[in-house]
């Protein structure tokens, strides 16, 4: 069993895919790096190696966490295992 994606702390909301290929209908493995846990989900996507992958289900205007840090909002609905990049979530910057 390989490690798909790795996640900073439990906190975060987000995983970053360290394997090149997720597919659409994958089950998934993460490795929350801080509490040393791992969790599991079908990734909804295809997902390009370094992009995220929503660990939990978003609404717009929620804050999205990476690394312990705010990374941006979200602007439409993202569910568990949905391609978290550019077209669903925006910074807070303008």
């Amino acid at each position: 069993m390989g490690i798909d994606f790795v996640v900073h702390e439990k906190g975060d909301g987000v995983g970053v895919v360290v394997v090149e290929g997720l597919k659409k209908g994958q089950e998934c493995t993460g490795w929350i790096m801080q509490e040393d846990e791992l969790i599991k989900f079908k990734i909804l996507d295809d997902i390009p190696i370094g992009h995220k992958v929503a660990l939990h289900d978003f609404k717009p205007d929620d804050t999205v966490i990476k690394y312990g840090t705010d990374i941006g909002k979200v602007v439409k609905p993202i569910r568990q295992g949905e391609h978290l990049h550019v077209h669903n979530v925006k910074t807070k910057r303008w």
